[in-house]
């Protein structure tokens, strides 16, 4: 099975497990609500910890393979996009998942976008507040 089905079976059945075989250990992780990306796989493993919590409800509806150049170094990399819908925080979101990979397969570069902006807001309140609860990050400062 393939890198994106594996990951978009792992994700709707959320079984966090599968993600730590197909991460990169210098995976980096480009969010829609932070301008750097997250890097390594322990920090994306305990940020997927937290997605799986914030994001309600969430399918993959389609499934789309090629090439694209990487954030990181600017070389091309097979990419598949996996474009999906979910629910924040009660609002209807709709979103890509955009998987690039290594040459054994495996995720070296992860971006997310999503649609539209009060479900972007949403989405880091939420993530922002999972990360703090885990420890991961700061909390804002009182």
């Amino acid at each position: 099975m393939e890198t994106a089905e594996r990951f978009r079976a792992a994700v709707e059945k959320r079984d966090f497990s599968v993600l730590d075989d197909l991460f990169a250990e210098e995976i980096r992780f480009y969010s829609p609500v932070k301008f750097t990306p997250f890097e390594g796989k322990p920090m994306v493993l305990a940020l997927f910890g937290v997605l799986l919590r914030v994001f309600e409800d969430i399918r993959y509806v389609g499934h789309l393979e090629g090439t694209a150049e990487t954030g990181a170094d600017g070389t091309e990399a097979p990419t598949e996009i996996l474009p999906f819908r979910a629910v924040v925080d009660g609002k209807q979101i709709h979103g890509i998942d955009m998987l690039q990979l290594d040459e054994a397969g495996r995720v070296k570069e992860f971006t997310v976008m999503v649609r539209p902006q009060s479900a972007v807001q949403a989405l880091g309140q939420a993530v922002l507040a999972g990360l703090v609860a885990d420890g991961l990050v700061p909390g804002p400062a009182a």
